[in-house]
Formats: C-alpha cells, structure tokens, sequence
C-alpha cells in the first residue's frame, strides 16, 4: 500500500551547499523537516514555490493517494502534479582552500623593480540567498558541494585576485620584503573586491585570508635587491650599535675620571695640601730639574715661576729658598747697597763679610738710639748725635 504522506528531511553532509531530496512527487499533507542550519524550497511544477524555515511544515502537492490512479490515467500513470524539494545548507563552511594558478606581475613599489609573485590561503563561505542561489547555480543539478562552487568560482576568483593583488600590494606601499607583516592588509583589501562578485550568486564571502605570498627565490634580479635590502638595514644596525657603545665608553671613562678626582682630591685633603699648592710642587721640581740650574740667573727665573704658579705655598718656597741665599749672620743689622771698604773706601757688596780690593773686615753697626745704620767708620751717630758704641 503507497503511503498516505512521506517525510522528508536533509540527509547530506556538512560539505554540501545544496541537496536535493531523492523523493519527487510526494502525497499532499506530506511532513518536511528542516533543519536549525537550514532552508528548504519546495518546487511545484517546476516554479520554486515556498521557501521553509527551521522546524516541521505540512505540505500541499495536489497529488491525493487514493485519487492517483484515476488522476493519472490520462498520462500513462504519472502524475502531472509534480514537486520536489531542496535543501539549503546555510552553515559557514570555512577552510576552503584557494591559490593562484599563475604568477602575478606587478611592479614593487619600494626599489621599483618588475616581479612574478604568487598567493594562497583560505576562506569561508555561506548561503546568504537559498532562492538566487538554488535559482542561479545549481538549476536542474541534484546538490551542490563545495568543491563543484569552488570550481564554478575559480574564473572569477583568479581574474579578481591577480588583479586585486599586485593593485593592493602598490597601493600599500609596502616593501615585497615585508609583505609578511602585512597578511591582515592584504587580506581585508581582496576580501572587499570579491565579496560583491559572489553576492550576486547569493553566496557570502564571510572571510577571506591570505596565508603566504610566493616570492621568485632563486631569480637573479629578486636576488640581487634581498641582498641590498638585507645590507641596507644590517648596516643602519651595525651603525647604531657602534654609537652606543661609543657612548657608553665615553660614559664610563667620563665615570673614571670622577672617581679618580674624587680619590685625588681625598688624598690631598688627608695630607694637608690643595692643588695649587701641588702644582707649585710640580713646577719647582720641573726647574730644578733644568741643566743649568745651578747658574743664579736659570735660578731666579725657576723661582719666579714657581712663585706667580705656586700660589701660597710656591711663595712660601720661593721666600725660603731666597733667604737661604741671602742669608746674614744672627744679631747683624741687614746689609745695605752700596757700602764702601772703610780701610781703602772701594764699594764692596752689601753681603760681603770681607773687602774684595784689600781684604779687610766690612763692619757695620746700628744706632740704638735711632736705628741709623753706620756703614763707615766714626765715633758719633751722623743722625742723631749719640756716641757710637764699637761692635766687635
């Protein structure tokens, strides 16, 4: 006995755009089920009809069961009600793989060279239109999967992509070098020129990825322009990495120079001295050191530095080494310029103790009323009058 009404219900894959279902010509009030993830479209004598949501649907076919035989005894037997169902899978179906079949010719926009690239990568797709799409692509076939839309896209997706790509990569003006760190740029830039195509088939291009970009390795044009890329930043590193540690040694000499001051300057603070006063020190011993310092004028000129250098201690020096020269004998009045020999009257030198010219004693004595200096001989003081009083 024919069944009153039939179920029908999707019994494909999940790699299947469209199914149509195997049973035609079913019994009114037959039960459609479909899907969370699906549509369905029923086809009645040929015109796509209705188009059913989620859940279960009673259809009307105008094929009544106990009327069939007599209905359809004027066309030999077949019902002239026909009806079919399809059923839409409107689930994203990702990881669909796509590539160039060719290289690509562009010119890079950094170094201004022709190049042969290639691309690859992934999208996913949906079913965004059941009725344009069922309407436009499949027609009479049973299903549409996923390989047999790939396939009907692929014209469109090289012309798009050949074009789009080596457009993209100019507009970017980014170095083909680089184009690795730029995989989200390009992608979103070729997802937006293919998106309008497949809409007007009621498919969504929902993501579209580039995942590698193939560069002419091994070209000797490709080779040449790596290499001076790769130098170009190799050398801005090196030079970089030459002024630091520039810096740092002039840092840490700068440092040494601080600490060895400070050491310096503790030093002299723990012996008593301060750097003027080293300094006199250093240039006394340079004049001593002369090859004719014993000679009195090489002397005076070695203290008369010593003493404008030295400051306070190379005037203390200079002092103490000028009175060792001059020095007189204790108790004696200092001696004057110009003395004369009281024995043969020749002028003689004020620190002469005897007379060049006859030898004899060179006497001179003090007032002690008025601190005249006697500097021949007499019984009284020439400045005040008071007795001379003889100094052995």
């Amino acid at each position: 006995m024919a069944d009153l009404a039939q179920i029908l219900q999707y019994e494909g894959d999940n790699t299947t755009f469209i199914w149509k279902h195997p049973r035609e010509n079913f019994n009114t009030l037959s039960q459609l089920i479909v899907h969370e993830s699906q549509e369905a479209v029923l086809f009645l004598n040929g015109q796509a009809l209705d188009l059913f949501g989620p859940g279960r649907h009673t259809l009307r076919t105008q094929n009544i069961p106990l009327l069939c035989k007599a209905l359809n005894w004027p066309t030999g037997g077949e019902t002239p009600f026909h009806c079919e169902v399809y059923f839409i899978n409107k689930a994203v179906q990702m990881a669909i793989k796509w590539g160039t079949d060719s290289r690509v010719q562009y010119l890079e926009p950094t170094y201004r060279f022709p190049l042969e690239i290639g691309a690859c990568g992934e999208m996913a797709l949906c079913a965004v239109d059941s009725r344009r799409l069922l309407v436009s692509l499949v027609g009479t076939e049973r299903d549409l999967s996923q390989a047999a839309l790939v396939h009907k896209f692929r014209a469109l997706m090289m012309t798009k992509v050949k074009s789009g790509l080596g457009r993209a990569l100019q507009e970017q003006k980014f170095s083909i070098f680089e184009v690795d760190s730029h995989l989200d740029e390009l992608s979103a830039a070729l997802r937006e020129l293919l998106a309008p195509a497949f809409e007007e088939y009621g498919v969504g291009l929902e993501q579209f990825f580039v995942t590698a970009v193939a560069r002419p390795d091994g070209d000797a044009a490709y080779e040449k322009f790596k290499e001076l890329h790769i130098r170009q930043y190799a050398d801005v590193a090196e030079a970089q990495l030459r002024q630091q540690v520039g810096i740092i040694d002039q840092q840490t000499q700068a440092q040494r120079m601080v600490i060895e001051a400070q050491a310096l300057a503790q030093k002299r603070m723990q012996e008593g001295y301060t750097y003027q006063q080293e300094r006199g020190f250093d240039v006394a011993e340079k004049a001593m050191e002369n090859q004719a310092v014993g000679q009195f004028t090489n002397l005076g000129v070695g203290m008369g530095i010593m003493t404008g250098v030295g400051g306070t201690l190379g005037g203390a020096v200079s002092g103490a080494v000028s009175g060792a020269m001059n020095a007189v004998p204790a108790g004696a009045p200092a001696p004057q310029a110009g003395v004369s020999c009281p024995a043969c009257g020749a002028a003689g030198s004020a620190t002469a103790a005897f007379c060049s010219s006859c030898g004899a004693p060179l006497r001179t004595a003090k007032c002690p009323q008025c601190g005249f200096v006697f500097t021949g001989p007499g019984s009284f003081c020439p400045g005040c009058g008071a007795k001379r009083e003889e100094q052995a």
